[in-house]
């Protein structure tokens, strides 16, 4: 089997062939499926191995005062032999995984071959193709946590103890100092419990990061605006606890918790962080300064660990194999989410580069899983596939309307965008009659009356929908409720026009289709406009037809989102790229005149920038880069389509050129951008008064809001997804 070792002496690193371990009495053969690699803690060794001698005598005091010991008692040069014979051997690294039972040794009745359980250990969840691991350090994975997740385990159980030293207590005020892995499994685990949390750490992107797991504020450790949340949060007193999750050699982390701590607080070491405690400081506040001994109790005990001896739970509540149970559960149940954290998953064949990018800070990361090809197939419950929907139509029971009678339009919401971007080109339009508009209150659906005319105004959405005078819905409300409104609209035989998202997941998609086919009404269509722009429109004629692979490049400079925004309510209104994502699949595929069957999507940790890569039945395909922490004075949207020696470009749709036998270029447009929306509501409008086709295929419809889900399935999954057409 393969393992991950380092030579301590010359700092090389390998994937090395090693003996399979036999699978001894009280513990179990786990084949891995993902370890995790501790940014931290492995990292700080790697990091030692490179030193000079002096440079790790320097980094090891505590290494150098036992081989003084050993000098004074064998001599130089019996010591000498034996600390170069231990530095000169190669040691292994990794301590925490998730993987498949493959053989269960002699005095276990927990669990069984084929089982997926979370291990812990230095000695025992290493970076190894299979781990012999015994009881007491292993816990098994519950229904539905995926692997690389459940991998998590051990960092977990490290920070879940931490947090148990410090005793919070439900409305108390918690200081996390240093925002890497452990940090951010702390807060988390702090917002679980009820206590609100001020994270620490110069790095701006964890601090985004750990404000978007719950964390109330977070900044760097000399900022003020630190220390004027903490006066907030706590009126003044200071916060009740303090985590120590930063490592390095700076005394800043102790001193600061000393500074913005209550009096008679609590400070607990989780990290390997420097204690050269301000005396005064800690005195004058009388500070409970605490440790956190690595996973808990039992830790370093060999009966425990080892020989399997539990501590009876009436006298130890929380072991290190208790612990591992519990941050699992709390992982299945949702309480604390690791995939924001994970930046990067590398094949386990990768293991000695991905650990030189790391270590030459060319990868940055918060955590770094290995994947075992063969065996996350086997143990994991994978998402590889995303299913398309066949769209089936039922028998038609709309009646058919006067062709000559104005077409009368309802509208479901009236915030920003269907008063700014919508309405606007209704209002005015010939043939048109806005009927209705129907609002959750009074008040916003007596402005849009007054503003756009609409015939009437109500809050009662069954009133409308069973108006028989009305031709059309808009659905124009949060993404949550799009799903459903459409389901409805179109059980009522009204054609529907819906803003993007149709659907927020498969069983939402599904739904929609399912009222498809029980009314026989088709009549559909998402407000994907940009296949609309006229720019783009005149591009794609100009650069014709193609006989060969294209590639596309999409740039989204989506910008972030204002504070309080409704977007970022991810919980109950899906993520952003799934709001808004629709849009730039869709064009993607309008211009590549197919639909695709493959996603893959890779997120760095710390933001919500997402690089995802779509590919086409031709061999085509599609990258869509969806940035969030890009400069707002960039345009936006910027596309490339490459194919059969021609270039198609658009610049935000200002300006468009084509490249090939001949050169194109728009003139700059002397107005704001179009972005299709005005002629997308004539091509709907236009289809309901005449019968005839919705301006989009509802099988596109339905193939882009799948290909949009998919980019969330290939991030939990961390694979490519199979977009597959069900029969």
């Amino acid at each position: 089997m393969k393992q991950v070792v380092q030579n301590y002496k010359s700092g090389e690193l390998a994937v090395l062939d090693v003996p399979v371990p036999g699978c001894k009495p009280g513990g179990v053969l786990v084949r891995t499926a993902y370890s995790l690699i501790s940014t931290g803690t492995e990292l700080m060794k790697v990091s030692e191995a490179g030193m000079s001698m002096l440079g790790k005598a320097r980094s090891r005091p505590d290494q150098v005062a036992k081989v003084m010991q050993s000098v004074a008692t064998n001599g130089v040069p019996a010591t000498y032999r034996k600390v170069m014979g231990k530095l000169d051997s190669y040691t292994p690294l990794g301590y925490s995984l998730c993987g498949v039972v493959e053989q269960v040794g002699p005095g276990v009745d927990d669990v069984k071959v084929g089982d997926l359980v979370a291990c812990a250990g230095n000695e025992h969840a290493l970076h190894a193709e299979l781990n012999w691991v015994p009881k007491n350090l292993y816990a098994r994975v519950p229904d539905g946590l995926a692997p690389r997740h459940a991998a998590f385990g051990t960092v977990g159980s490290i920070a879940l103890q931490g947090v148990r030293q410090g005793e919070p207590q439900l409305g108390e005020v918690a200081l996390v100092i240093g925002l890497g892995l452990i940090g951010q499994l702390v807060v988390q685990l702090l917002v679980a419990s009820g206590v609100r949390v001020v994270g620490v750490d110069p790095d701006p992107a964890r601090c985004e990061l750990a404000e978007r797991l719950g964390a109330a504020a977070c900044g760097d450790p000399s900022s003020a605006a630190v220390e004027a949340a903490v006066a907030e949060l706590t009126d003044g007193h200071g916060v009740d606890q303090v985590y120590l999750a930063a490592g390095g050699s700076s005394n800043q982390p102790v001193e600061l918790a000393a500074r913005l701590c209550r009096d008679r607080g609590r400070v607990v070491d989780i990290g390997k962080c420097r204690l050269d405690l301000p005396w005064n400081a800690y005195y004058e506040k009388e500070l409970d300064v605490r440790f956190s001994r690595s996973y808990g109790p039992g830790r370093y005990d060999p009966e425990y660990e080892l020989e399997g001896r539990d501590y009876p739970i009436g006298y130890v509540r929380w072991t290190e194999r208790r612990n591992l149970a519990c941050f699992l559960d709390l992982l299945a149940r949702g309480r604390v989410d690791v995939h924001p954290l994970i930046s990067h998953i590398a094949d386990f064949d990768d293991a000695v580069e991905t650990y030189r990018r790391l270590k030459d800070g060319e990868l940055k990361a918060v955590a770094v899983l290995f994947r075992y090809p063969e065996q996350a197939e086997e143990g994991e419950a994978e998402a590889p596939a995303v299913a398309v929907p066949a769209v089936r139509r039922g028998t038609p029971s709309a009646p058919a309307r006067p062709g000559n009678a104005p077409v009368r339009l309802a509208f479901v919401g009236a915030g920003n965008y269907a008063t700014s971007m919508l309405l606007p080109h209704l209002a005015e339009r010939e043939g048109v009659s806005l009927s209705t508009v129907v609002t959750t209150t009074a008040l916003s659906a007596a402005n849009a009356q007054r503003k756009f005319g609409f015939a009437r105004a109500t809050t009662d959405l069954d009133g409308v929908l069973g108006d028989p005078s009305i031709d059309a819905v808009f659905v124009v409300t949060r993404h949550s409720s799009h799903a459903e409104l459409t389901r409805k609209a179109l059980l009522a035989g009204k054609a529907v026009f819906v803003e993007k998202p149709l659907a927020l997941t498969e069983d939402e998609l599904a739904g929609v289709l399912a009222a498809v086919e029980e009314s026989g009404n088709d009549r559909l269509q998402v407000g994907f406009n940009r296949r609309f722009a006229p720019l783009l429109q005149e591009a794609r004629k100009r650069f014709g037809a193609r006989t060969g692979p294209a590639s596309l490049r999409y740039l989204v400079n989506a910008g972030r989102l204002q504070d309080g925004s409704w977007y970022l309510r991810q919980g109950t209104e899906g993520s952003r790229f799934a709001g808004e994502g629709g849009h730039f699949i869709d064009t993607a595929s309008w211009l590549l005149d197919a639909d695709p069957v493959s996603v893959y999507a890779v997120a760095p940790a710390g933001n919500e920038d997402l690089q995802i890569v779509l590919r086409y039945p031709d061999e085509s395909t599609a990258a869509i880069s969806y940035v969030t922490t890009g400069s707002p004075g960039f345009p936006k949207e910027t596309l490339d389509l490459v194919a059969d020696g021609k270039v198609l470009r658009l610049d935000d749709f200002v300006r468009a050129s084509v490249y090939g036998h001949k050169r194109w270029v728009s003139s700059r447009l002397p107005q704001a951008r179009d972005k299709g929306q005005n002629a997308e509501l004539a091509a709907f409008v236009k289809a309901v008064r005449t019968g005839g086709p919705m301006p989009v295929p509802l099988e596109s419809l339905v193939a882009t809001t799948a290909a949009t889900l998919a980019v969330q399935a290939g991030l939990a999954a961390g694979a490519p997804v199979t977009l597959a057409r069900t029969p």
